[in-house]
């Protein structure tokens, strides 16, 4: 049986700053609004400190941190209500570096924000499980996969590749993997529902394998899909990983599309639904 792993990666160099924009942009909406959010009552903290320190704000108590901390809020957010206001060249000038670095901080979330709403991005259903069963006499793997919005992913393509540990002559471990070819590597459209096969002959990789040797072998499929999405006319992709547990032998899935009348109907609760031959 396959045993779910971590990937752990040892010795790579460490650049934050250089990846800095590209770690922000894989975050998720709720990681990066935290984030800005205690970026920015940080920011207003220590300028309150500054405030409290150097004091010369007219209406804020010299031993108030909250009376300094609302001043630099206001200040940030340009907000002027006029109660406070810098009067000594050390306040005046904390507020120019406030404004400075208030600019900057605008810009930088803007931009962040303007490029996580404008990045085009794919809901791709992949079936949970992987059928395998005759078809046309021959053992035939059968999997879903779907379009989980109402848009179309135009010229889709799927790659599909295994991945098992040999073991050499040297008895050295080594993780081969190799590409199973679809009976059909790309459609037009992608939309709810592209039933993707792959028949095993004399010349697909799992020709002669059994249950036991690919868990034996430590067996996965990974399962690519790219296309250009048709309303942002970008290219989006999505992936999928099966261990050897999910191919369901002797299965096929089960049949989602059925004639009501004249009306061709989907029914995606049972897009990952198997049913035994």
């Amino acid at each position: 049986m396959a045993e779910t792993y971590e990937l752990r990666l040892i010795g790579a160099p460490r650049t934050p700053l250089r990846d800095f924009y590209h770690a922000l942009q894989r975050l998720s909406w709720p990681t990066t609004l935290t984030c800005i959010v205690v970026v920015y009552l940080v920011l207003n903290a220590l300028f309150g400190l500054g405030y409290l320190a150097v004091g010369g704000v007219t209406s804020a108590s010299p031993e108030s941190f909250s009376d300094a901390f609302f001043f630099s809020v206001q200040t940030m957010g340009t907000i002027g209500y006029g109660t406070m206001s810098p009067t000594t060249p050390a306040a005046n000038g904390l507020v120019v570096a406030e404004s400075v670095i208030s600019l900057l901080f605008t810009a930088l979330t803007t931009g962040l924000v303007f490029a996580k709403f404008s990045r085009p991005t794919a809901r791709v259903m992949f079936s949970k499980r992987i059928a395998l069963s005759e078809m046309n006499g021959v053992p035939t793997l059968a999997f879903r996969v779907g379009n989980a919005r109402s848009n179309e992913i135009v010229d889709a393509k799927i790659r599909i590749t295994l991945t098992r540990t040999e073991h050499t002559l040297e008895g050295k471990t080594f993780y081969r993997v190799v590409d199973l070819a679809p009976s059909r590597g790309r459609i037009l459209s992608l939309q709810r529902a592209w039933t993707v096969l792959h028949v095993i002959d004399e010349s697909s990789p799992l020709y002669g394998e059994t249950a036991e040797s690919l868990d034996a072998q430590e067996a996965e499929l990974r399962v690519a899909v790219s296309g250009t999405d048709d309303i942002w006319m970008q290219t989006v992709h999505a992936s999928h990983r099966y261990s050897d547990e999910d191919i369901a032998w002797a299965h096929r899935l089960t049949d989602i599309i059925s004639d009501q009348g004249g009306v061709v109907q989907i029914d995606l609760r049972k897009f990952d639904e198997v049913e035994p031959v």
